[in-house]
């Protein structure tokens, strides 16, 4: 089980279903938020299944080897959570200003660009990719799956509730909140970038 509780956290803090959800709030009408919530985290859960059968193959394809996933995988992981820990705005993290504009323009914005990329970032594509290639076992890749339902099942149970989280924990709950999501983040990136490195070194 402590598989899928590093799954699990590793997964969920990255996805940062809190700050995502104050921007969800940002862009839609309280009517939509139900409708909003199921789109992107099924979206969420989609990409993070494929992500995870078809993410190493793709990188076969460009010559990449795991350890260098890894090793990047740290880096980016590092600079998403330093960004976190900073308190800087939350919808930089994994978009654009100028996507997060756009957004406010559309009608749909559950798929693009709050599942892609506000949520479904390059962290979240990093994460499961490494952690696909850790799971070697039948087990090992059920309880990724479990895990990756389990963050998607909370991020939509987040989104549902934004109004609620937003108003109990007020803005400065919610930095408070991707702060620490930020420290465990953090970690998760020193463990990525620490075993990429080493594995590296050790080929060379």
């Amino acid at each position: 089980m402590k598989e899928l509780m590093f799954y699990t956290i590793s997964l969920i803090t990255i996805l940062n279903p809190i700050a995502g959800a104050a921007i969800m709030l940002s862009l839609v009408k309280f009517s939509d938020i139900p409708e909003v919530a199921k789109k992107s985290s099924l979206t969420v859960f989609i990409a993070s299944i494929a992500t995870m059968f078809l993410g190493g193959e793709i990188l076969k394809l460009f010559g990449i080897n795991i350890p260098s996933i890894k090793a990047i995988g740290g880096v980016v992981l590092l600079l998403i959570a330093i960004h976190m820990i900073q308190g800087k705005e939350i919808t930089s993290a994994n978009s654009t200003k100028e996507e997060h504009d756009a957004a406010q323009e559309k009608e749909d914005i559950a798929i693009i660009p709050l599942a892609i990329p506000i949520l479904f970032g390059p962290g979240v594509i990093t994460t499961i990719i490494v952690l696909s290639h850790k799971a070697v076992t039948l087990q090992e890749k059920a309880l990724l799956i479990l895990a990756i339902f389990v963050s998607s099942l909370i991020t939509y149970l987040t989104l549902l509730n934004a109004n609620k989280i937003s108003k109990f924990l007020g803005v400065n709950g919610i930095k408070i909140a991707s702060r620490i999501m930020g420290l465990i983040i953090g970690a998760v990136a020193f463990l990525f970038l620490v075993g990429g490195i080493k594995t590296l070194w050790e080929v060379l």
